[in-house]
Parts: structure tokens; C-alpha cells; sequence
């Protein structure tokens, strides 16, 4: 029987939320620059814990960040500095598995891709948002048609596309869980190959 390994990027593949880190380089000469970070961290903390709807925390996180393809450009410089140990050790296994894997995250694909392609991971198996970009290259907003940007969204993905065989979940967020308490994973496994870990095992 196939065998499917779903990995979540945040916290996960990677030690940080890219979200959170982008504003640190967006709003680095921003006057009100740590009034801002609060408020980004909070509105993601409280989307992973399940005390806030993902698609309204993401909502408000990306009208916070004023960033550009030039801070994604050194955001992704950062991530790729940021991949979680148990990750970078296994690249083996992910060479190994490359049609078995697959990234499925509320993050974006515009720092997602050029991280996890590193690893031997297929564009076509990186399943996440899309910034909405201005003329002069400035962030305005996702595609909210996308399931990954709206409640449950992982979930949503999963039903859709119908994989047939075993499915196992990585992630370390309540849309993680989401998965497991859906039943369409076999198992999920709380990552926590961080301080603050937010799930038990499963």
C-alpha cells in the first residue's frame, strides 16, 4: 500500500514562523516595529492554539507585514538557515521518498519552494498560499480561494485530493491536529524538536 508523509513548514520543517520573521525584516525601521511583532505573534499563537480562526489570523497578519519581494528575498536566506535539525539530518530519506512526501502548510509557497526543493522535495508536492503582489512588487493580499488560506483548510486539501493509502502527519499546530481528528491520517506526530511545544503526541 502507498504511503504518504504530510509535513507541515512553520515551526516544523523549519525552527520559526516565516510569517513572524518576515515582519522583523519588513518593519525593521518601522517606529511602531515592536508594537507590530506583538501583535503578529499573537494573532499567530492564537491560530495554532485554536483560539482564533486560521483564515482570520492570517487575514491580519499579511495587512500588518508592508512587505516586498525584497524582504522575501532575505526572508528566504534566513529560513534556509532556520531548517529544523531532525529535517536537515534526513535529506537521505527525502531523496529516498521524493513522491511520498509532501509539504502542506498556511504558509506561502513564495518562501516555502526555494527552502524544501533543497531537500529533494518536489514542486508539485508543496502545497500552500499565494501572495497577491502590486505593480511595484509590494504584498497586498493571498488568493482566498485557496483551502489552505481558510478554516480548516488542511483538511479541506486532504479531502480534495483523495490520496489512497497510508497518510502520516508532522506538524506542531491545532491545524495539524485538525488532520488527525479528521481520520484521514493513520497517525500524527506532534512535532517537538522545539522549546515551546504546543501538542502532545498523538
Amino acid at each position: 500500500m502507498d504511503q504518504y508523509f504530510i509535513i507541515d513548514f512553520d515551526s516544523t520543517f523549519t525552527q520559526v514562523e516565516a510569517l513572524d520573521e518576515l515582519a522583523r525584516i519588513s518593519l525593521k525601521h518601522h517606529p511602531d516595529r515592536e508594537s507590530i511583532y506583538k501583535q503578529i505573534e499573537d494573532l499567530t499563537n492564537a491560530s495554532m492554539e485554536g483560539r482564533l480562526s486560521f483564515s482570520e489570523s492570517l487575514a491580519n497578519r499579511v495587512k500588518l507585514l508592508q512587505a516586498n519581494r525584497e524582504h522575501l528575498k532575505q526572508l528566504i536566506t534566513h529560513l534556509k538557515k532556520k531548517v529544523s535539525t531532525s529535517f536537515s539530518r534526513n535529506t537521505i530519506f527525502f531523496k529516498n521518498h521524493t513522491d511520498e512526501v509532501l509539504i502542506v502548510s498556511g504558509g506561502f509557497k513564495e518562501f516555502i519552494t526555494p527552502v524544501v526543493t533543497e531537500y529533494y522535495i518536489k514542486k508539485e508536492n508543496i502545497y500552500a498560499n499565494t501572495f497577491v503582489f502590486d505593480d511595484e512588487g509590494n504584498i497586498i493580499g493571498y488568493d482566498r480561494e485557496n483551502p489552505l488560506s481558510q478554516e480548516g483548510g488542511k483538511v479541506k486539501l486532504l479531502r480534495q485530493m483523495n490520496l489512497q493509502g497510508d497518510i502520516y502527519g508532522i506538524g506542531d499546530g491545532y491545524s495539524d491536529f485538525q488532520l488527525k481528528e479528521s481520520g484521514i491520517i493513520k497517525k500524527f506526530f506532534a512535532f517537538t524538536d522545539r522549546k515551546s511545544t504546543r501538542l502532545n503526541s498523538s
